[in-house]
């Protein structure tokens, strides 16, 4: 019996090279059915592009060549979107370069400067007959029309004369596109390989109805851009939406129905609203407002120092300084009271909101879409149905203030409590913690941070809503850059604002310091 040792064969080196080769082989059973077209020439270039880290290029002339649609059949939507867009330029280049009338706009405007020229050369006939005093002014209101219509006329020219130059810049862009479309397409589509390893529920292969649909889809769009490009003003269907002005005149009068109906079935509970915003708002300004400043001074320096330090409790007492030296200080203690009313129900709203929503997945998922309406709608748009509910005061600022700024305390509530490890909560459950226990002692101090990120959030957009409440009488530091805003005056209106400034960072100071 031969011992394959002595004839310099080694076990473990052949087992690991059948190893090998069954790898190599899967894999190539692998790239054909995910190609499922040409799979000899897709392996050579996969081992290719999978032999480096670094990008490869490879060159695929199918995908140079029918660019988007390639991509997109092959479901890489992803980079067939945007070479879709690179091409459809170059083609609208060529478009416009061979067939577009690169003129209509100057044209345009020389027929309606013309009609206004023929009416002031019959006001300058009309003068010079009447021998009036006007004779002069009419005569260089037609010397500048006929320069401009000049100046217009050279212009058309000059554009009439970039045709050829334009259709090749689209040659050009399009002939570069093709090229990276080719370079890139292998190197894509075997990332999407990698990917289809492991999800096998991604699409593969090359069916006809994504061909079709990429095919169709590419052609449409390009096809209309070459159009509306091409020939601008032609065709009204490419240029303006089809609608009718009674739809949108039907909407509004629904919305102010709606608006009407509100109004007249919930006077009492708004009545009662207003009334609780407005003595709370009236309870801080007795406070901020009518104590003497040297009281509320040294009672915020002092709430600095114990929360942030000496030294940010120094730069506190500046800026405390600062809106007084300036006269600010009863319309930064009147800003306060507004912020502080808005910040305070928000806070006593919003977190308890958040306890709730944290554990409730699907209670959050019904608010989330109201609160990202509530912090992206413009503030001017929903200033209009608070001021038909609360009209227009302080307290009307208040529920805008509220409305911008109290979203960020839910969403980091939210975000602290579902952060709290799991692992900790179960300890405290099995050392016989109860809800409350666990609710106050682990899941809120875990999630103190982002809570308090939260109130700062709250309170910092609050603040950014001073200058828009002044607009329905806040009053307070919104009304002085208002004010500057309407008169142009510019010191006054920098001046106010360092003075919103400064009281963000002392409210953030002391919102977010801790005393080491």
């Amino acid at each position: 019996m031969t011992d394959t040792t002595d004839l310099g064969v080694n076990p473990l080196e052949d087992t690991e090279s059948e190893a090998a080769l069954a790898y190599a082989e899967e894999r190539r059973e692998n790239i054909r059915t995910f190609v499922r077209t040409c799979p000899d020439y897709y392996i050579r270039m996969f081992d290719k592009i999978g032999a480096s880290a670094k990008f490869t290029a490879t060159f695929n002339a199918m995908a140079g060549l029918f660019g988007p649609i390639w991509f997109g059949a092959r479901g890489l939507w992803s980079w067939a979107l945007p070479f879709l867009i690179l091409e459809a330029l170059g083609f609208v280049q060529i478009a416009r370069g061979l067939f577009g009338d690169l003129a209509s706009e100057a044209t345009a405007r020389i027929q309606s400067i013309e009609g206004t020229l023929e009416l002031r050369r019959e006001q300058l006939a009309a003068a010079i007959a009447e021998q009036s005093d006007r004779v002069d002014a009419y005569q260089r209101a037609v010397d500048a029309l006929e320069a401009s219509i000049d100046g217009f006329r050279d212009e058309a020219a000059a554009l009439a004369e970039q045709g050829t130059t334009i259709a090749l810049t689209g040659v050009a862009i399009l002939i570069i596109v093709k090229l990276v479309q080719a370079f890139v397409a292998n190197w894509a589509l075997e990332a999407r390989f990698s990917d289809w390893l492991s999800d096998r529920s991604i699409r593969s292969g090359l069916p006809v109805a994504q061909i079709v649909f990429s095919a169709v889809f590419m052609f449409l769009i390009v096809a209309t851009a070459m159009v509306h490009y091409s020939f601008p003003g032609r065709y009204s269907l490419l240029t303006a939406f089809p609608t009718d002005p009674n739809i949108r005149l039907t909407g509004i009068t629904w919305v102010e129905d709606f608006i009407a109906f509100c109004v007249r079935n919930s006077e009492a509970f708004f009545d009662g609203l207003t009334f609780g915003i407005r003595t709370l708002l009236d309870a801080l300004e007795v406070i901020l407002v009518q104590t003497p400043w040297i009281v509320i001074a040294s009672l915020i320096i002092l709430l600095t120092w114990l929360t942030a330090g000496v030294r940010t409790a120094i730069y506190s007492g500046a800026f405390l300084a600062y809106m007084g030296l300036l006269g600010f200080w009863e319309a930064a203690m009147t800003t306060l009271a507004l912020l502080g009313t808005a910040a305070c129900l928000s806070i006593v709203i919003g977190i308890p909101l958040g306890m709730f929503a944290a554990r409730r997945p699907r209670f959050y998922a019904f608010i989330q879409p109201i609160m990202d309406f509530m912090q992206t709608m413009p503030a001017f748009v929903f200033m209009v149905p608070v001021i038909a509910f609360f009209g227009v005061g302080k307290p009307a600022a208040v529920v805008v203030t509220m409305i911008f700024g109290g979203t960020p305390v839910v969403r980091l509530t939210v975000l602290g409590l579902r952060g709290v490890p799991e692992s900790v909560r179960e300890a405290a459950i099995s050392f016989g913690a109860n809800k409350w226990y666990l609710l106050t002692k682990v899941d809120l101090p875990l999630a103190s941070p982002s809570i308090r990120a939260g109130i700062n959030q709250t309170i910092m957009l609050s603040l950014a809503m001073v200058v828009v409440a002044s607009l329905i009488g806040a009053k307070g530091l919104g009304e002085d850059v208002l004010e500057a805003l309407q008169y142009a005056n510019v010191g006054q209106g920098i001046l106010a604002g360092f003075s919103i400034l400064f009281c963000a960072m002392i409210l953030d100071r002391i919102v977010q310091g801790q005393r080491k």
